[in-house]
């Protein structure tokens, strides 16, 4: 998932923030505190919350821990069950002022969610493990194109995104990812090196799964398209995928099975972890030696 850079549509509902019934004078307590205080008040469980706030119960438990972000829509829904008169939505524009694409919001907020999350990148690193000057030398070729601004906004947002790593467990993270995707050089020698280093890095402390799909193998089941796949602890299942200026969530149980299917035909035919590894860093050092 990597759609921070498309263009801010500014959505009408977001732009206007309902007043809220908690006094402007007091300092404000950091968002997870304050949805714990108000839910602990109401007298509400998370699983409880989440039930009725559409939520995950994970989600909520993150959100309270600070670890994760919440969505706009997860702060109108947070305010709705827990009757605050607009508090969260008051104290969203604080804590994500980064666009992302429209077709992208409802992918973002997935993976904020997810306990799993299986990503193939075909020609490009999957956005959660770019590096910012692999990033940045993705928006440098964007069209229509972008102003320094946006592309700060873009980088920060697709920063923020990876901050899931920081958590040492959740979400679990597979990449599977076509060799081609590895020997595209974006930004030059320098910052493939330092992107692919970047991997390595995150494979070698058993953060993420990486699986690489050799160029020997030519065809497989989702040479076609980028895909994303994710699961979460209390609801169903859902795909992603993306083209130009355009993707598409996917829920319906038919159509996941089949995306993960594909993803597990192509998985077959991937080198082991370890293999794999061993060929990102064998890449590493041709990007390093053609910078010398």
């Amino acid at each position: 998932m990597a759609s921070e850079d498309a263009e801010n549509t500014g959505n009408a509902e977001g732009t206007e923030r309902p007043e809220s019934t908690e006094s402007t004078d007091k300092p404000r307590t950091p968002y997870g505190a304050e949805l714990r205080r108000r839910r602990i008040e109401a007298g509400l469980t998370q699983a409880t919350l989440s039930e009725r706030a559409f939520m995950t119960r994970t989600h909520i438990a993150h959100i309270e821990a600070g670890r994760r972000t919440p969505s706009l829509e997860d702060a109108r829904r947070l305010d709705q069950v827990l009757e605050t008169g607009g508090v969260f939505v008051a104290f969203w524009p604080t804590l994500n002022q980064r666009p992302v694409a429209v077709h992208f919001e409802a992918a973002r907020q997935f993976e904020q969610q997810a306990s799993a999350i299986r990503e193939y990148g075909g020609l490009l690193i999957p956005g959660l493990l770019q590096t910012e000057g692999y990033m940045r030398a993705l928006f440098r070729s964007h069209f229509p194109p972008k102003t320094a601004d946006r592309c700060d906004t873009a980088a920060a947002t697709r920063l923020d995104r990876a901050q899931i790593f920081n958590d040492p467990i959740s979400p679990t993270f597979m990449a599977l990812l076509d060799e081609a995707a590895l020997r595209r050089s974006v930004g030059g020698p320098s910052t493939m090196a330092e992107q692919l280093r970047h991997i390595v890095s995150l494979g070698e402390r058993d953060r993420i799964r990486v699986h690489v799909i050799p160029f020997g193998i030519g065809s497989h089941a989702v040479l076609s398209s980028n895909l994303t796949l994710t699961w979460f602890d209390d609801m169903p299942p859902v795909a992603y995928s993306e083209a130009v200026y355009t993707g598409t969530v996917m829920d319906e149980s038919a159509m996941v099975y089949q995306c993960q299917t594909a993803y597990d035909l192509a998985l077959g035919d991937a080198l082991s972890h370890d293999q794999s590894l061993a060929l990102i860093k064998a890449i590493a050092e041709e990007y390093e030696n053609a910078h010398q």
